[in-house]
């Protein structure tokens, strides 16, 4: 379906359920397609925030463990002229 941006203004939650729906939903302005209206998807991956928190130790590769060493702060703050 396409509508005018006037109507989308007035109609937004009918579109919102079309689309949802699976309908194509256009949304034009003077005639000519401007946009179209889409369900998100979920993203993938994490499925909240800390959610590595509880992981095991041998998850994080060592070269993170490395990052975060003694000597590496002492580099970075003769880095920075600390």
């Amino acid at each position: 379906m396409q509508v005018n941006m006037l109507d989308a203004k007035s109609q937004l939650s009918r579109l919102v359920k079309a689309a949802l729906a699976g309908e194509e939903v256009i949304i034009a302005s003077h005639g000519k397609p401007q946009v179209k209206l889409v369900p998100c998807t979920a993203a993938t991956g994490l499925k909240r925030p800390g959610a590595l928190a509880a992981a095991s130790p041998a998850f994080v590769p060592a070269h993170v463990d490395a990052a975060f060493s003694e000597a590496v702060d002492q580099q970075v703050a003769r880095l920075f002229g600390s």
